[in-house]
C-alpha cells in the first residue's frame, strides 16, 4: 500500500479493504489485532482496516459435490471424501485502497 501511496503521489490513506479467503491460512482476528502495531508509526498509522471474507467453496474430486469446506470440516457432504478441489477462499487480496484527495 505504501508502494501504491508513492506512485500514486498520496499523502494518505483513509481505509483499506482487504480480501481473505475462509482457505487462505490468514486469520482475520488475528490480523485485525496486529494491525494497529504493524503501521505504527508508518503513514498507514490512521487508516482503517476493513475485511471481506471469501467463502471455502470446494469440489468434492469424488462425486462433484459443491459445498463450503468450512462449514463440513473439509469433507464431502454427499459421499464424506477429504479428496477436494479449491474453488474460492483462497484468497488474500487488497481490494481497496480509498484516500481522502481533499485533504
Amino acid at each position: 500500500v505504501t508502494d501504491i501511496m508513492k506512485q500514486e503521489e498520496l499523502t494518505s490513506v483513509e481505509k483499506i479493504v482487504l480480501q481473505v479467503g475462509e482457505l487462505s491460512g490468514v486469520l482475520p482476528h488475528y490480523v485485525e489485532e496486529c494491525y494497529p502495531a504493524a503501521v505504527y508509526k508508518t503513514p498507514l498509522e490512521n487508516t482503517k482496516l476493513e475485511m471481506e471474507i471469501i467463502p471455502g467453496t470446494v469440489r468434492c474430486i469424488q462425486c462433484g459435490e459443491e459445498f463450503n469446506a468450512v462449514l463440513h470440516d473439509l469433507k464431502c457432504p454427499k459421499c464424506r471424501s477429504e479428496n477436494l478441489e479449491a474453488l474460492t477462499g483462497r484468497e488474500l487480496i487488497i481490494k481497496e485502497i480509498l484516500a481522502n484527495f481533499f485533504s
